[in-house]
């Protein structure tokens, strides 16, 4: 595929570790169509109490062996737990002007089909001088046919060897014996028909560690053996490196930056009360 030698715009890619943000990380490298496009990192939230990524709980040192294996340097946002409007209002605003002094146009999201998360991503973004994007989302008239367009997508990611544990399970929508489970055909086919394959309605969340978004820089991995977490309908399995040598990786914002920053929080507070409900830190 051609790329451009001198590209014009700079994408952060919203991080969450798992599948789908690795699949997108895969198409804005591999489709012509963002050959334009530069990576310049990744961006991820962090619950600071506990140093685990928000809503997935990845630990923190995975998030530095995928970006140290995906050679993309890590933008850390933290967040307390919990966290208020205020607080995340802030943090964000300072994320955006570190984003713009560094020169990002874009910001990528790994959402598939759910209109009001895009709703809620384009609303933060409004006079911000920096673009969502979505190079994964999917088009269906209704959610029926989102449903059928996500499990050929999930189809088409194990066979691409696209490679994942299910690390957070919503017991409300899916059963608990499924969380540490490998995302493969085997899952795929046991999963009951009204899951969404990808888990958009947040069914269950993801830890990627192989396929080609790794480019042969695959993470090993293991499920703790000790119980599943359980808080409130969610059940958490603890996910460790089987290696721990992760190299350098450059982290670009940390607990130090937001506390030593005094910008206000007026240019996220419209969409942080939205933002918190459907990605809670806590």
């Amino acid at each position: 595929m051609y790329k451009n030698p001198t590209p014009t715009k700079k994408i952060l890619l919203s991080w969450s570790t798992g599948k789908d943000c690795a699949w997108a990380l895969h198409r804005l490298r591999s489709c012509s169509e963002y050959a334009d496009f530069e990576i310049v990192g990744l961006l991820t939230t962090f619950n600071e109490t506990v140093g685990r990524v928000a809503m997935h709980s990845t630990r923190l040192e995975i998030a530095l062996a995928q970006s140290f294996s995906l050679d993309l340097p890590l933008w850390r946002v933290d967040l307390p737990s919990p966290c208020s409007n205020e607080v995340y209002s802030k943090r964000m605003a300072i994320l955006m002007r570190e984003a713009k002094k560094r020169g990002v146009t874009h910001i990528a999201y790994g959402d598939l089909w759910l209109k009001d998360v895009r709703a809620y991503r384009e609303a933060c973004h409004e006079g911000t001088g920096i673009t969502p994007l979505f190079p994964i989302w999917v088009s269906g008239r209704d959610d029926e046919e989102c449903r059928d367009l996500s499990r050929q997508l999930a189809s088409d990611m194990v066979k691409m060897g696209h490679r994942a544990i299910l690390i957070t399970v919503d017991t409300k929508q899916l059963g608990s014996e499924f969380c540490g489970r490998e995302f493969d055909a085997s899952f795929l086919g046991t999963l009951p028909p009204m899951v969404d394959h990808c888990g958009e309605k947040g069914e269950f969340h993801t830890v990627a560690f192989g396929g080609p978004a790794f480019r042969g820089n695959d993470l090993s991995l293991r499920v703790v053996d000790s119980e599943p977490v359980v808080r409130d309908q969610f059940v958490y399995a603890d996910v460790a490196l089987v290696a721990g040598n992760i190299g350098f990786v450059e982290v670009l914002l940390d607990a130090k930056a937001f506390a030593d920053s005094d910008v206000p929080a007026v240019e996220w507070e419209r969409g942080a009360a939205l933002g918190e409900k459907l990605c809670p830190s806590k």
